[in-house]
């Protein structure tokens, strides 16, 4: 019996699943996830698509997505603008270091 390969973008089917898969890599504040998570959604939707859409290469976007890249932000914004998502900010969690009130 052959085993079929696992492949995690089978499973990002739709923008609002795809959405939540970066968000939460996004969250973790992780390089690699956030690049790991990208790549994902980017072979789900169709790495030339994705690549022609943000204007940059195929094989350099490949790369750039893989395991040993290391993508520029520019190239992470390109990337989500193709995706039809936007970066936003939000504050973190206040933890009880942030807390602590200025001296006026």
């Amino acid at each position: 019996m052959k085993l079929k390969r696992f492949d995690a973008s089978e499973y990002l089917d739709t923008p609002e699943r795809q959405a939540a898969y970066i968000s939460l890599a996004l969250e973790t504040g992780e390089a690699e996830e956030i690049r790991d998570a990208l790549g994902l959604v980017a072979r789900a939707r169709g790495m030339s698509e994705i690549a022609s859409a943000a204007k940059l290469n195929r094989e350099s976007l490949y790369r750039s997505l893989g395991d040993s890249g290391n993508p520029e932000f520019t190239t992470i914004v390109k990337v989500m603008k193709a995706l039809g998502l936007k970066l936003s900010v939000v504050p973190a969690a206040a933890t009880p270091k942030s807390r602590k009130k200025r001296a006026a």
